[in-house]
């Protein structure tokens, strides 16, 4: 059998998905909670927070001690361990892991008749690690970005501006603030990286896709940047694994996982990589035109990138992908929690809600809002609010329309950077099975949207990896389309095409809008003589 196991480290859970290749099914989704399974460490959502919430942290021994439930788990499901032919995992984007020099020198002479846990408590020159929820480094962004010469060369450096979650502020927050410790610390791993090193019984390389979160990798040469690293700490390259391709194999399974759960000593492991590029993978984005929109707590833009293109004002992002391409991504903190709070400020149900948006015309009458209900990261707004044009907040109608308009057309505003036109976007997350919702994002980007929500993305993108890079070792050709398609049966999902008749209409309130956003943010010229035009245009 073709048995192939993903592994993801989320903020709250560990996950593993376990596929037959040759029958094209998945054999299990099996979860390990933090808070719930391993209570002793008193997290909240796996996370302990400090600071007003500024500084997050979780303890990387509880991801150690979730990878041991996880096997214990599997074991005892009678799962064939010995027949997987290959390992690849996802980790929580950013979080970095400091370890002393006993690190590897342990991992070499692990004793499989003890726990992981018992013999890692010594390897760490930080307890705890500072996760991508982590904002405490405004400081040390600034200080990074001064040193690369301002923002626009900092982002053609690392694809990045220099981010608050990002390793290398948090690096050098460590370094500045507790110099011993840095001093003592050997390696620097990611999450990912960390728990590829334990699989491995030895320090693992980083893959691109997550060496790309750093603000330290050349995004072009793939290498790690001489200026970035000096700009963040010294001798950080003494500290740091070496980088590789993300769909490099990097041995064998250590024998302790051989002795203690039962695998076969010849499953290969291929390196980890980022919660977003495994997830760019696990929903099938592995062709030119792909774009998946994650609609959860927070919305998330990504999109496949065939050609490496800069967001010069800094809000997007620019990841390796797992086909050794790249990946763009945008986060917006006003997801669903905006939408919530228009529901709730008018005592709606969802299908209350829905029902309003099929029953309000396109371009909601001129309309309009920039919709800060919480502080926003595209585009930047640091004090929250709301503004209205054209409408209050007591219109209901005008509400529910215009704060869905306005995200949808927000997203097609700041993804032109991108430069690769969107020829089918996947819907996912929770506000995905809202076909009203989907109807509007149809409409203002002119393509058709395919609902596709797929659980355990990340964990399932590791699954695939492990396959395609498994049959790439043997010299058997799998093409990643192929290999996605067989799982994800993605023509047969449903699809909400684009509605012709207004696409001029959203064209010309994508101008407005954005006017809009240079008049509030920027102090720009008030378009509202262009905001009346539109609606005697199409209302009148």
């Amino acid at each position: 059998m073709d048995y192939f196991l993903g592994i993801d480290c989320s903020t709250q859970s560990l996950t593993a998905v376990l596929i037959n290749l040759s029958k094209n099914e998945i054999i299990i989704r099996y979860s390990i909670n933090f808070d719930k399974e391993l209570p002793h460490y008193n997290t909240q959502n796996g996370t302990f927070s400090s600071n007003g919430g500024k500084v997050v942290h979780s303890n990387p021994l509880m991801w150690v001690e979730a990878l041991e439930l996880l096997f214990k788990a599997l074991v005892q499901l009678n799962l064939p361990l010995n027949e997987i032919k290959a390992i690849s995992g996802s980790g929580q984007q950013h979080g970095t892991v400091y370890l002393n020099n006993s690190f590897e020198t342990t991992l070499n002479n692990l004793d499989s008749k003890k726990s992981l846990v018992n013999q890692l408590q010594k390897v760490f020159t930080r307890e705890t690690s500072p996760i991508w929820m982590d904002s405490s480094t405004t400081k040390q962004c600034e200080e990074i970005r001064l040193k690369l010469g301002g923002l626009e060369s900092t982002i053609s450096i690392t694809g990045s501006n220099t981010s608050e979650r990002f390793s290398g502020p948090q690096i050098r927050k460590f370094y500045e603030q507790n110099y011993d410790d840095y001093i003592q610390t050997s390696t620097i791993h990611l999450v990912s990286s960390f728990l590829s090193s334990i699989l491995l019984g030895k320090s693992s390389p980083i893959d691109h896709g997550d060496g790309a979160g750093m603000n330290l990798m050349n995004i072009r040469t793939k290498q790690w940047d001489d200026k970035a690293l000096d700009a963040t700490a010294p001798n950080l390259g003494q500290k740091l694994p070496s980088l590789i391709n993300s769909y490099d194999v990097i041995g064998k399974i250590s024998p302790y996982f051989v002795e203690r759960f039962g695998f076969s000593p010849e499953t290969i492991l291929i390196v980890w990589s980022g919660d977003n590029p495994n997830s760019l993978i696990g929903v099938g984005l592995t062709e030119k035109g792909k774009v998946a929109i994650s609609l959860g707590t927070s919305d998330t833009y990504f999109s496949y990138m065939k050609n490496l293109h800069f967001d010069l004002k800094g809000e997007g992002h620019v990841f390796g992908a797992p086909t050794g391409d790249y990946m763009s991504l945008i986060c917006y903190k006003n997801g669903s929690l905006a939408r919530k709070k228009v529901k709730d400020n008018f005592n709606l149900t969802w299908k209350d809600f829905s029902a309003i948006l099929k029953n309000t015309p396109r371009g909601n009458y001129g309309k309009i809002m920039l919709p800060y209900f919480f502080p926003e990261i595209v585009p930047f707004v640091s004090q929250p609010k709301v503004y209205r044009f054209g409408f209050d907040e007591k219109d209901l109608e005008g509400n529910v329309r215009a704060i869905i308009e306005a995200q949808f057309l927000s997203m097609r505003l700041h993804s032109k950077w991108i430069g690769e036109k969107p020829e089918e976007i996947y819907a996912t997350g929770g506000a995905s099975a809202n076909r009203e919702i989907l109807q509007v994002a149809a409409d203002i980007f002119k393509t058709k949207v395919r609902i596709f929500d797929v659980p355990d993305s990340a964990a399932l993108g590791a699954a695939f990896r492990s396959a395609k890079s498994y049959y790439d070792s043997i010299n058997v050709k799998k093409e990643w389309s192929d290999l996605v398609k067989q799982f994800l049966y993605i023509e047969g999902s449903e699809v909400i095409r684009p509605t012709k008749a207004c696409r001029q209409l959203y064209d010309d309130m994508l101008k407005i809008y954005g006017k809009y956003e240079d008049f509030i943010l920027k102090g720009a010229e008030n378009p509202e003589t262009l905001r009346l035009e539109f609606v005697k245009k199409y209302f009148d």
